[in-house]
C-alpha cells in the first residue's frame, strides 16, 4: 500500500435519499412527510417567530420609548480607604497617579466614593468624587478640584 492511495472510511460517503419516486423506492407515497398537515404540503413553511396563531412575542412586546443605555457613563469606582492605603500626605490623586499606583488599569473615568476611614491631607484632581468622600477629604484638611469626567464612548 502506498501513501497516495487514500479512501474515505466505511460509511463516510452516503448516497442521497431520493424521495417521492414511487412505492418501489421505499420512500414513495407521502415521501417521509407523514399524512396531511402543513408540513406535508409543498411550500408548507411558516415565518420566523410564528407561534401557531398565538400572538407572536415580537408583537406582544412594546418596541417604543427611550433607552438611556447608549448614553450611560461608566466609571471605575475607588473607595477612600484604598486611596488612604496607597498615598502619603501632600500627594495629588489624579488619573495618572492612580494608574501608577495600580488602583486603576486605564484612563476610563474614575469616581471616588466615601467608604473607609480617611485621615491624610491629599489634593484630589481630575476625578469625580461623591459628596461623602468630598466631605471626608475636606475634613482631613485636603482639597478637591473636581472636573466632570467624560463617558467611555465620548
Amino acid at each position: 500500500m502506498h501513501d497516495f492511495n487514500l479512501s474515505a472510511p466505511a460509511g463516510a460517503n452516503k448516497r442521497k435519499r431520493i424521495v417521492g419516486r414511487g412505492q418501489g423506492s421505499g420512500r414513495g407515497s407521502t415521501a417521509g412527510k407523514g399524512n396531511k398537515g402543513q408540513q406535508s404540503r409543498s411550500g408548507g413553511k411558516t415565518y420566523v417567530g410564528f407561534e401557531g396563531g398565538q400572538m407572536p412575542l415580537y408583537r406582544r412586546l412594546a418596541h417604543r420609548g427611550f433607552s438611556n443605555y447608549p448614553f450611560k457613563k461608566v466609571f471605575q469606582v475607588i473607595n477612600l480607604g484604598e486611596v488612604q492605603k496607597r498615598y502619603n500626605d501632600g500627594e495629588t490623586v489624579s488619573v495618572e497617579t492612580l494608574i501608577q499606583k495600580g488602583l486603576i488599569k486605564s484612563s476610563v473615568p474614575v469616581k471616588i466614593l466615601g467608604d473607609g476611614e480617611f485621615t491624610k491631607k491629599l489634593t484630589i484632581d481630575a476625578v469625580a468624587i461623591s459628596a461623602s468622600a468630598k466631605e471626608k477629604v475636606e475634613k482631613a484638611g485636603g482639597s478637591v478640584a473636581e472636573t466632570t469626567p467624560r463617558s467611555r464612548d465620548a
